[in-house]
């Protein structure tokens, strides 16, 4: 093994309670419509594509309003984390500094540009982040994006930390060993699971 990748929403924090009033504000504030997003929903959100996310909250709308409200919720969600991050989960910077001493670390999500920098200012982890990349950048599979990340940095068998099926179907296209953070927003298909963790420190035992 030559580097870890990790997900970042369900895996290293959750920030969907914060969220959830930024998307509710923003829908309030430019539609007619009476929707009420909560933490549980964008659970069962969060890890898809962005396009994706906001398909499946407003379906009664064009995609180019899809696309316009998406991308004001985006600027409010950043605004909202900047005053209330998201919640780490427990012994994640304790890991993150054992881990760095032993292999590169890198993060992929599915998330927009901004986000990734986002959590590793307010968290103060940068420093042990070699590299990072997300869809707003790659407009592509996760699966993809991890294989450019592997490409750009030189990996050759990194494992990648996720916690919903979608990233063990990416791990499955970049062919590279997936571990189920089982703490985390989702479930996935025990025949996908390399390994699994039931909390962030497990990963110090693991490699």
């Amino acid at each position: 093994m030559d580097g870890i990748i990790f997900d970042v929403d369900g895996t290293l924090w959750d920030s969907t309670g914060v969220v959830a009033v930024a998307y509710n504000r923003v829908i309030e504030e430019n539609t007619e419509f009476k929707l009420n997003v909560d933490s549980a929903r964008l659970k069962t959100l969060f890890g898809k594509p962005m396009d994706e996310i906001f398909k499946e909250l407003l379906p009664m709308l064009s995609h180019e309003e899809q696309v316009r409200l998406g991308s004001l919720c985006f600027e409010q969600e950043h605004l909202e984390l900047e005053k209330v991050p998201g919640t780490c989960y427990p012994g994640l910077e304790e890991t993150f500094r054992i881990l760095a001493e032993r292999y590169p670390l890198f993060i992929v999500s599915n998330c927009q540009c901004g986000y990734i920098e986002l959590f590793l200012r307010k968290t103060g982890l940068g420093k042990y982040i070699k590299a990072h990349l997300c869809f707003g950048e790659t407009r592509t599979s996760k699966g993809q994006t991890i294989l450019r990340v592997m490409r750009e940095n030189g990996l050759k068998e990194p494992v990648y930390v996720g916690d919903v099926q979608g990233d063990a179907n990416a791990c499955k296209e970049a062919q590279i060993p997936f571990v189920y953070a089982e703490y985390g927003f989702g479930s996935v298909k025990e025949e996908d699971i390399d390994y699994r963790i039931s909390e962030l420190k497990d990963l110090c035992e693991l490699f």
